[in-house]
């Protein structure tokens, strides 16, 4: 199993797109994916970062490293987001090796933390996670948002 940037490897990029788009995109929010994963290669800035996990040629998980995930606490950055490992391979902690891949980029890159918002419960928490207050999404849902020290 690999963990590739598609910024280190832009070969990917299609792939990428159509492995984000399958787990996260509604058909409203196709173009968000592929614009972001596109623009990302070659940015001045160093985010975002678009990870994929893949089992040789197979694509099996999929991560992102962002400035906002959409929600009001524009004073946190940066974000985990799709997070994502198929199905038939988790119990694997292959999650936990995107999730410590992306810590690990972000702190190298100098960040302090690293947040995230989910309502799934107990999860991100045995990664060290700590529960940081709501966040408001622009469609008007809430979420719980979680910070890691790094």
């Amino acid at each position: 199993m690999q963990i590739v940037s598609v910024r280190d490897e832009p070969a990917i990029r299609l792939d990428a797109i159509r492995y984000f788009q399958r787990q996260w995109a509604s058909a409203d929010t196709m173009m968000m994916y592929d614009d972001a994963i596109t623009r990302c290669i070659g940015a001045e800035n160093p985010l975002p970062q678009w990870y994929v996990l893949r089992d040789g040629a197979r694509l099996v998980g999929c991560a992102g490293l962002i400035t906002n995930d959409f929600i009001s606490r524009g004073e946190l950055y940066p974000w985990l987001c799709a997070l994502h490992v198929e199905q038939d391979l988790r119990g694997r902690n292959l999650g936990e090796r995107l999730i410590r891949h992306a810590a690990d980029h972000a702190r190298a890159l100098g960040f302090r933390s690293l947040h995230l918002c989910s309502d799934l419960r107990g999860y991100y928490e045995k990664f060290g996670f700590q529960p940081d207050g709501v966040g408001y999404h622009p469609w008007g849902e809430t979420a719980q948002v979680y910070s890691l020290r790094l």
